[in-house]
């Protein structure tokens, strides 16, 4: 009994001084400057590796979960005589709660494990303790534009997200269930609101961004730097991105709505 209280006390101490670690290197990548930082093409640079190169399995996914929410959307609200409600519920389920939530599982899985992969590289590769020698501060050189890239993309695809997810739900309403256009659209624009629901929806995935980019460049800079520390690293970034992301999602939903 004695050694697992002491297991759990170790572990807690442990995680503290990751947590504490993470916010140190949050605080020192954040700003821009110093020996050796990154430059404005190398925001771009990154900007295309997480954000570009994402948009794919974003467009993708969004696509088919509109379609999936106009489907199952009909069959509930037909049963009431709702069902010219549909675009209003396919609209504000996106840019609520699904765009931006969703947005931000795909990404951690593909652009938070390969930053992750990234930096663990190279920190195994020993470049990272390269620019030290040579007087280039890492964190500004590697971190920031990698963390500030991730800022960026994932409001921007979270509202690409929302978008092809609607004309998702559109296609399936309209040209597959034969829902009136006007009735589809009408009730969708009189319904949304530009702060409520839109703004508030950048809100959460300007967060999830923050939150999921953070994770993904500690979780590589603070892997062991072997083949299997980078492995474990990239699967620790995924899992615990993932669950930040509905954590969070709840809290901050229940502070939007006046819950809490």
């Amino acid at each position: 009994m004695l050694q697992q209280l002491q297991n759990i006390g170790k572990r807690g101490v442990l995680a503290m001084e990751s947590i504490g670690r993470a916010t140190l290197l949050l605080w020192h990548s954040v700003f821009w400057g110093g020996p050796g930082s990154a430059g404005f093409a190398d925001l771009l640079k990154q900007i295309y590796a997480v954000g570009i190169r994402s948009l794919i399995i974003i467009v993708v996914a969004g696509f088919f979960v509109g379609m999936v929410l106009g489907l199952q959307g009909y069959n509930i609200l037909v049963d009431f005589g709702s069902a010219a409600a549909l675009g209003t519920m396919v609209s504000l389920t996106l840019l609520r709660e699904l765009g931006p939530v969703v947005t931000a599982l795909l990404f951690a899985g593909r652009a938070g494990s390969a930053l992750t992969a990234e930096i663990g590289l190279m920190k195994a590769t020993e470049q990272l303790s390269a620019m030290e020698m040579m007087g280039v501060d890492p964190l500004k050189r590697v971190i920031t534009p990698r963390l500030w890239a991730g800022i960026i993309s994932m409001p921007i695809l979270a509202l690409l997200f929302s978008t092809v997810g609607i004309w998702g739900g559109a296609f399936v309403a309209i040209d597959m269930l034969g829902i009136d256009d006007g009735a589809y659209w009408g009730n969708m624009q009189s319904a949304v609101e530009f702060y409520d629901d839109v703004i508030k929806g950048v809100i959460k995935s300007i967060v999830f961004g923050i939150v999921v980019t953070w994770i993904a460049v500690y979780q590589g800079y603070d892997s062991v730097p072997t083949s299997e520390g980078i492995g474990k690293a990239t699967t620790q970034t995924v899992v615990i991105s993932s669950l930040a992301v509905l954590g969070l999602d709840f809290v901050l939903t229940a502070v939007m709505l006046g819950g809490v």
